[in-house]
């Protein structure tokens, strides 16, 4: 998968930027507070349905604008090259328009479907950093993706779950009511464990084999923590915590509380780990999730990096290029020097694809050409046309 065509309308300070894209390497590079960033998240827009930063669209509309609107045409990975076109307008009153192929769908997830991202930027240490919540998430992107079953059965987990918690709630409880929900909840929770730990497995062999190619961290460790005793069932966990819950009101234990546990020598690595050292292990792990979804569905994902040079000496740089470069995958990359940005990557060959973009302003220009005329831009841009 690769976007070959971005058009922007009113997201941040670019007023319309219409881009033709290389297939692999774009290189996007300008002053702080260009705009760099923003056609990143114009990207982000078509997958997610809104930007990787915030979930408030009126923050992304352009002031005294009432909508922003981004369309992409995408190249669809297979035999034959399929080009598919992909649409999203958002209003400041919280409506809009979704289109995919030319249809209109409600679910962002059947963007995210079409255009699978992996997002490297600053909040990226939250992997390292941050709560449980964000690995789990981290962990199910690549699950959602590659089991087809699994988004219907987190939704079921997540409504017995919560009936679950609606009964403990209440003052007196009859353990008759519960038992219904957890033998359900037992089944399906540990169906869901099944699909991660098989996708964990999978992810965690090509997660070392990557390291252990470019970067030497002595005593790293991965694991997944399930969310409950790996020695009991679901079901014997549920029972034997049943009086804790009544107390607390709500589940302890469970699919909810699954983890990925990142250490080194038994210490949590965002504790033990430099800087540059934590990014290029965040980095890794994002790389390593695109290529285990290459190789489950032969699609390729696409890779957004906000402000490369940060945290990274040129070394680091430059493996991070190589392995990007490597995956053959569409890459997007920012920074404030050009020649920074484009020293990282190895000498171009005849497989890779690469364009160059200036941001200054708002406007956008790409390597040897004039910048992208607003002048004659068209005062309405159709979703999806």
């Amino acid at each position: 998968m690769s976007l070959k065509r971005l058009s922007v309308q009113n997201l941040r300070n670019l007023s319309y930027v219409d881009l033709e894209l290389a297939e692999h390497l774009n290189i996007i590079y300008g002053a702080n507070g260009s705009g760099k960033t923003s056609l990143l998240e114009a990207i982000s827009v078509l997958s997610l349905g809104r930007s990787f930063r915030s979930r408030k669209i009126k923050s992304l509309i352009k002031s005294e604008q009432e909508q922003l609107t981004v369309f992409g045409r995408l190249v669809v990975d297979g035999e034959q090259s399929v080009e598919m076109p992909v649409g999203v307008s958002r209003d400041r009153q919280g409506g809009g328009q979704i289109k995919v192929d030319g249809c209109t769908v409600s679910s962002a997830s059947q963007l995210t479907e079409h255009l699978p991202l992996q997002i490297m930027n600053g909040h990226s240490f939250q992997l390292l950093e941050g709560a449980p919540q964000v690995r789990r998430q981290f962990m199910d992107w690549l699950v959602f993706h590659v089991e087809p079953g699994f988004l219907s059965l987190w939704k079921d987990v997540q409504k017995l779950l919560k009936q679950r918690n609606s009964v403990l709630r209440r003052d007196k409880i009859d353990p008759l009511l519960l038992a219904p929900w957890d033998k359900e909840l037992a089944v399906k929770a540990t169906q869901l464990d099944q699909m991660r730990q098989q996708v964990f497995d999978r992810f965690l062999a090509r997660f070392k084999a990557l390291v252990e190619d470019f970067i030497a961290i002595d005593g790293l460790m991965l694991s997944y923590y399930r969310g409950w005793d790996r020695e009991q069932s679901y079901s014997e966990c549920l029972e034997a915590g049943l009086n804790r819950d009544i107390d607390l009101g709500y589940t302890r234990v469970g699919p909810h509380r699954a983890d990925i546990r990142i250490g080194i020598l038994k210490q949590p690595a965002a504790e033990v780990l430099s800087r540059g050292q934590q990014k290029l292990l965040v980095s890794a792990l994002r790389i390593a999730q695109g290529a285990v979804f290459q190789e489950i569905t032969g699609r390729r994902c696409v890779y957004l990096i906000d402000d490369l040079p940060a945290e990274l000496d040129s070394h680091y740089r430059e493996v991070l290029a190589g392995w990007l470069d490597r995956l053959q995958s569409q890459v997007f990359v920012t920074g404030v020097e050009r020649d920074v940005l484009i020293s990282a990557w190895p000498v171009q060959s005849k497989e890779r694809t690469q364009s160059v973009f200036h941001v200054e302003h708002g406007m956008v220009t790409t390597c040897e050409t004039a910048p992208v005329d607003t002048v004659n831009k068209p005062t309405e841009y159709e979703v999806g046309q």
